[in-house]
């Protein structure tokens, strides 16, 4: 498929969204639309998942997923929390303009997304333990597409751990239309009324999408690199280029918090990022990095290695944050602490280092050091750094918007804990207040703050060329 043809289609798709707004004059539907529009990657993929439904049958929970074209799976199970997590090849998403799938069964919720380049995954989230009893290919038959259908049983957490040790099933898009659990009951899906589709032209598998360059990560299995002695930044003219590591929260697989009226945290913090970004290039003496920049999970610990790769002078994490009361608005800036400011900084800490557990990715082996890095003297200078710039970076804010009371918090974030950066996270406002989600989705607004945080690493910068003098 050409660059232009799909272009094309990617287009088509976003003007077949915006029609469906404007007959339905929801605001749900428009944020759909431009989501949609937002996410595209740069080459979109061939093959594209249309629908998931969701159904039970006596003490059977069937999960259809429905696509394009004929592809491969590999299905493992999670524990603590108990999850299925489902790998393929990097797909488009074009699901009909309705919610997922609400609970039903044994399953509870979903996500969906960009793992990693390459590799699509969704996480399927389940209420209790439950054995996948059958997984197959379905072939299209005239009134549905390419099906994924899977089937779920209740079980208990002995042969739960018992499969999850076995390793992952691989449903192969050779055996279309085979079953491939033992059972003499055949896989049906769980279908809404049959819709009549076009004639299909014969498939042919996708080509490998090309991988996407950025900073190398660190293993996840080497813990011991974050423990090394922090390297002793070289003190530089004012006419030095200094590294700035924009890091944009969530992304893929992990949307983070969704709004009030329906906008992903993942997509407002990426577009910060680029705004941000922009303004520092103009400035003409920082190189910025962003540790994403597209709709794809990151790792915190690659995040953090990302930063350090980089050589990066400051690091800045950008999320937005969600709250049971909707009156409460307004950025704030965290910066790491052995304890929390108060009870919500450590709740929100708490979520945010639970980001690679909601993207499928299995701690239950891994050392405590993974999980919860032990603060250390190394970071004492880097972290005195960080609480300079935070103030500096409030200042600005305050002239630009109405910011959160008791605007500096401190917190255990993980994605702070690199030893040798001095690093924030800043909270843009909060999606579950009205008036915030309204103006992180305007683009003057971000605009204003973008400039407001370069202004504010700018004279960090002065400042430290400043202390160096002396």
């Amino acid at each position: 498929m050409t660059p232009y043809i799909s272009a094309l289609k990617a287009w088509a798709i976003l003007y077949f969204e915006v029609m469906t707004f404007l007959r339905r004059k929801t605001l749900g539907a428009l944020g759909a639309a431009l989501l949609l529009l937002w996410g595209l990657p740069a080459g979109a993929a061939n093959t594209v998942v249309t629908d998931i439904r969701v159904g039970t049958e006596a003490k059977t929970t069937r999960i259809v997923f429905e696509f394009t074209e004929r592809m491969s799976f590999n299905l493992f199970t999670l524990a603590d929390p108990y999850r299925v997590v489902i790998d393929m090849p990097e797909v488009g998403w074009r699901l009909p303009p309705r919610p997922l799938p609400a609970a039903n069964g044994v399953y509870d919720k979903l996500r969906y997304g960009l793992y990693k380049p390459g590799n699509s995954r969704v996480v399927l989230d389940l209420t209790g333990p439950a054995r996948i009893h059958k997984a197959a290919l379905v072939a299209p038959n005239g009134a549905y597409a390419y099906r994924l259908v899977l089937e779920l049983q209740k079980t208990a957490r002995a042969p739960f751990l018992s499969a999850l040790k076995a390793g992952p099933i691989s449903v192969s898009g050779d055996s279309i239309g085979k079953r491939l659990a033992k059972s003499s009951k055949p896989v049906t899906a769980a279908s809404p009324p049959p819709r009549r589709q076009a004639a299909r032209a014969p498939t042919r598998p996708a080509p490998a999408p090309k991988p996407v360059a950025r900073p190398a990560a660190a293993p996840e299995a080497k813990p011991a690199r974050f423990q090394l002695a922090p390297r002793k930044p070289a003190l530089r003219p004012s006419s030095a280029r200094y590294t700035i590591v924009l890091d944009p929260g969530h992304g893929g697989v992990d949307p983070g918090t969704i709004g009030h009226a329906g906008s992903y945290e993942k997509y407002i913090t990426l577009s910060m990022a680029r705004s941000i970004r922009d303004e520092l290039e103009a400035l003409g003496r920082f190189k910025v990095v962003l540790t994403r920049d597209r709709d794809i999970f990151i790792k915190l610990r690659e995040r953090i290695q990302i930063a350090r790769d980089s050589g990066a002078d400051l690091f800045v994490s950008i999320h937005a944050d969600s709250i049971k009361n909707k009156k409460i608005r307004g950025p704030s800036v965290y910066t790491l602490s052995e304890t929390a400011s108060d009870k919500e900084a450590a709740a929100l800490a708490e979520k945010e280092n639970k980001a690679d557990l909601i993207a499928g990715i299995d701690l239950t082996h891994k050392s405590r050091d993974v999980t919860n890095i032990l603060i250390d003297l190394a970071q004492r200078e880097a972290m005195n750094q960080s609480a300079r710039f935070a103030n500096m970076l409030i200042g600005e804010l305050r002239q630009r918007t109405k910011v959160l009371r008791n605007t500096h918090r401190f917190a255990g974030f993980a994605v702070l804990k690199a030893p040798d950066v001095p690093s924030v996270l800043l909270e843009l406002g909060f999606l579950s207040n009205p008036v915030d989600e309204r103006a992180l989705r305007s683009t003057r607004y971000r605009t204003t703050l973008a400039g407001g945080v370069a202004k504010a690493i700018d004279a960090y910068f002065v400042r430290v060329e400043q202390a160096a003098r002396r």
